[in-house]
């Protein structure tokens, strides 16, 4: 996995956990949700990278 995807996957869940607080500030259930979502989304792709890694050696 090259070093700009794993970058790319990281600052997706920063992404997502930004929105979510965004939301938890404003109040806003739907930006929390999605938040929650693009964050989710960021984490499990960081970690299917982890799991490729660790089989490719």
């Amino acid at each position: 996995m090259s070093i700009a995807k794993k970058i790319a996957h990281k600052a997706e869940a920063v992404k997502g956990g930004t929105k979510k607080a965004a939301g938890r500030g404003t109040g806003s259930r739907r930006l929390q949700a999605e938040g929650r979502g693009d964050q989710i989304k960021g984490n499990i792709k960081q970690a299917a990278a982890k799991i490729k890694d660790a089989f490719k050696h």
